[in-house]
């Protein structure tokens, strides 16, 4: 049984905001070597999320608009208060809305490697979805399996 872990960079410009990975995610399992196991894809973020989903530039624009309506910007949240009162050193500005988007879609997705080959169905693609601001997220790949 093998174990690889994989890290990767990716620039995010908006929130919200979809950006295919798969190419990246299909390489590292490619160079793993490993045949039959399983991928877990992590954002290393509580402001950014890992999905599977269709890569159509309309659907991507509603998934978009609807994680805005879900949880606008402009509606109030406790933690935007945190960014004025020195709780939110780490990052000032008012974002309480990316962290409620990321609690429905989440931080990570697993994909099955079978005969060397990430098992999406012919639609699926990886997303990293920024949620907050553009700016440079990490993503950890590890790969488990023969």
């Amino acid at each position: 049984m093998k174990c690889l872990t994989r890290t990767f960079r990716v620039r995010t410009n908006t929130g919200p905001q979809f950006v295919d990975i798969t190419d990246q995610i299909v390489d590292i399992a490619k160079a793993s070597a490993i045949e039959n196991g399983f991928a877990i894809v992590f954002s290393r973020h509580t402001t950014a999320a890992i999905r599977i989903n269709e890569n159509e530039p309309m659907l991507l624009r509603d998934m978009e608009q609807f994680l805005t309506k879900v949880a606008p910007a402009h509606a109030y949240y406790n933690h935007n208060d945190s960014a004025h009162n020195g709780a939110n050193q780490h990052d000032d500005s008012p974002n309480g809305h990316s962290h409620c988007q990321q609690l429905l879609l989440g931080a990570s997705e697993a994909v099955p490697i079978v005969g060397g080959d990430l098992l999406l169905g012919q639609w699926q693609r990886l997303f990293l979805v920024e949620l907050d601001r553009g700016r440079e997220r990490e993503v950890v790949v590890q790969l488990v399996g023969e």
